[in-house]
Formats: structure tokens, sequence, C-alpha cells
């Protein structure tokens, strides 16, 4: 296997390019996804039914909590791949560590968010308007969950292997991922939420 040591670690070899190129495909198709859902909300977010609207239950302060954890999270995985490149294992770790933590504590808020909507009323079933929130954002709160499981499993990978072609592909994979989260909440945080609250 033939290795360009000029390349960033997780580069280096034709297979890890490869996967690389191969997620950006993936990626595309999560945002198709995401497209999808996002026009069948924009489409639906009027239709309340007898239901509240999204001005009567969005409430900005669980949402500026939920976007200061993702879009630091998104800051630190960036610093951990950093410190991968630089071969720091400690520091990529904590960071990495730092990330995941910042993720699970968006979860956190996001399900005390849907238990606040649920004990007000406002269910799957209650409108069009409410079916289509929950799916936009059960979805992203999907892949979150899916992100925190993944990093996980990936930061024992690190600590028994620490960094090699594989781990430190699989890490930048990660956090391509973990920007997309970022970048699609921002998303959700401009157009469902503000424009709801307006």
């Amino acid at each position: 296997m033939k290795l360009d040591n000029t390349l960033p670690l997780e580069y280096r070899s034709e297979e890890n390019s490869n996967r690389i190129f191969g997620f950006w495909i993936f990626l595309g198709a999560e945002i198709v996804l995401f497209a999808t859902l996002f026009a069948v909300y924009f489409t639906l977010w009027t239709r309340t039914g007898n239901g509240p609207s999204a001005e009567e239950i969005f409430e900005i302060g669980p949402v500026l909590i939920e976007t200061f954890l993702l879009l630091t999270s998104s800051f630190t995985i960036g610093l951990a791949i950093n410190a991968m490149r630089l071969g720091l294992k400690k520091p990529m770790m904590i960071f990495f560590i730092i990330t995941l933590i910042l993720g699970l504590g968006f979860l956190g808020v996001e399900i005390m968010e849907f238990v606040t909507y649920v004990h007000e009323g406002a269910t799957l079933q209650t409108s069009a308007f409410l079916s289509s929130l929950f799916v936009l954002l059960g979805t992203h709160g999907a892949h979150v969950t899916l992100g925190l499981l993944w990093g996980g499993g990936l930061l024992i990978q690190i600590k028994r292997e620490g960094f090699t072609l594989d781990t430190a592909n699989k890490s930048f994979i990660f956090s391509l991922y973990w920007h997309f989260l970022d970048v699609v909440w921002i998303f959700i945080f401009s157009f469902v939420y503000l424009k709801g609250l307006m």
C-alpha cells in the first residue's frame, strides 16, 4: 500500500481517501433526507388544527441552550482533529470527550423540550404542524444519538490503538458527520424556531 506522507494521516492511503469521498456522497443523501423533512415542515407549519401554534409552544431559552451546546461541540471536534493531526493523543481524546458531553447535553435539553410539549398537549397526533415538527426534530435527535454511540466506540478504539491510518480516518469522518449535524441545526434554529417565534 502506497502512502503519501505529505498528507494528513486520515488521507494518507488511497483507501482512506476513498472512504472520505464515499462519506461525502453519504452526506449528500442525508442532505436530501433533511431537505425533504424541511419541505414537509414548511408545507404543514400553519396546519395547526385545534392544537397550539409554533408561537404558543416555542421558548427561546431551551433553543439557545441547544444551539450553544451543539455549536460549541462543533468547535471542540475541530480542536480534536487538529490535536490528532499534531499527534497529541491525550488532548485529542479530551476534546473528543468534551464534544460528546456537549452532544449529550444537547440531547438532554431536547428531550426535556419534547416532554414539555407533550405535557402542554402538543403531541405527534395533535396536528399536521406538530407531527412534521416532531419528525424533523426527532430525526436530527436520532442522528445526534447515533453520533454519540459512534463517537463513544471510536474513543475506545483510539485509547486501545492510538492514531493509525484507520482510527485517524474514522475520526475525521466522524468530525464531518458532527459538523453536518451542526449545519442542520443552524437551519432548524433559523427557519423553524426563529420563524415560529416571530
